[in-house]
């Protein structure tokens, strides 16, 4: 059975139902009190709380610690080539003896923030990920490779450039480790009469670069009455090959976002999020290029615009204060691919912070 609308059924309703248990609970709701108490200061700092964009972070005061998780899934069915669908028999067409025509991709983000003074702040992220591809053979014959665990671990450092009233400016730069995997194998069967057999799988099953990378970026945040909006742009730089001979393609994203206060302790908020990525540089020797798309390195380069709606909810005080949940949910209105390349279809993110 291919992976594809059942996944994306079952795990938005679920996410959805736990929100409406939540804007639901009167315990939030309850722990809200009079704005009147705050600074002008401490009112900013509560609405970028409160309408805080999934995946979009700020400093936080001197002292100040933040615990984080979040979870996004990714959904992807048929191939695109440029901007044009790819049928299964275009694919073989191409010289190829299989071809992906479906994947499913969640990665469980584990992060944890420091504030080393007002304008200074650390982050560590741990990501957890699953990937499940489903193919066929030019035989007709279906199967699926599956890989999971740690991916590459992070840390980054958030300095506040820029910060009057309504306001600000953030610097962003970071780096991470290759804790990831890149040695994943699966059984495959094997062509003709071959029996089947354990091989690595190709780059996107992969769970980490094999080479120490690092980020740049920056983030704009504006708010007045009840609107925030902000614009966030930032890169990826793999360094060097790794073990296997090749690098991972850069990747850039500017994401820009308009979010609306809805109650004391709600809001939602809807934002255009453009990414961009390169071919690989180099190339597994243990892979065939000419097997099956995803194992060439020159047919993994991109470009994507993904529309994304959001809701949020913020405790500002009692006994859940800092707690904030946010879910957010899109799809691409815009994709070219180098490929043939699986073509992704929806995209759903849930995050849950708190600032002790």
């Amino acid at each position: 059975m291919f992976i594809g609308t059942t996944h994306f059924m079952r795990r938005s309703v679920c996410w959805v139902a736990f929100l409406v248990l939540v804007f639901a609970s009167p315990a939030i709701a309850a722990s809200t009190e009079d704005l009147g108490a705050f600074s002008l200061e401490d009112l900013l700092e509560m609405q970028l709380d409160q309408m805080a964009i999934t995946g979009i972070h700020h400093t936080h005061e001197k002292g100040e610690w933040m615990v984080g998780y979040s979870f996004m899934s990714m959904g992807m069915d048929g191939n695109l080539d440029g901007t044009s669908s790819q049928s299964k028999s275009e694919v073989f067409a191409q010289g190829f003896a299989v071809t992906p025509v479906s994947m499913y991709m969640e990665m469980h983000m584990f992060n944890l923030m420091y504030g080393v003074s007002d304008d200074v702040t650390l982050m560590l992220m741990m990501p957890y990920l699953r990937k499940s591809m489903d193919h066929v053979r030019m035989d007709g014959k279906k199967f699926t490779t599956d890989s999971r665990g740690i991916g590459d671990i992070g840390i980054s450092a958030l300095y506040s450039l820029y910060r009057v009233k309504h306001h600000r400016l953030i610097a962003i730069a970071g780096m991470s480790f290759p804790s990831g995997s890149i040695d994943e194998t699966d059984l495959l069967p094997g062509m003709m009469m071959a029996p089947a057999s354990f091989a690595r799988l190709p780059y996107p099953m992969q769970l980490g670069s094999g080479t120490y990378d690092f980020k740049l970026g920056a983030t704009y945040l504006g708010q007045i009455e009840n609107w925030t909006w902000g614009t966030h742009a930032s890169g990826k730089i793999h360094s060097g090959k790794n073990k296997h001979d090749y690098r991972l393609g850069d990747r850039y994203e500017i994401t820009t976002w308009a979010a609306r206060q809805t109650t004391n302790w709600s809001s939602v908020s809807l934002r255009l999020k453009w990414n961009q990525w390169l071919n690989i540089k180099g190339a597994d020797p243990a892979l065939m290029p000419t097997m099956v798309p995803t194992a060439d390195p020159d047919l993994r380069a991109g470009r994507r615009l993904d529309l994304l709606f959001g809701v949020n909810a913020f405790a500002g005080e009692g006994q859940y204060e800092g707690l904030r949940i946010g879910l957010e949910a899109g799809l691409p209105v815009y994709q070219s691919l180098d490929g043939p390349q699986l073509e992704t279809d929806w995209i759903v993110g849930l995050s849950i912070d708190w600032i002790l």
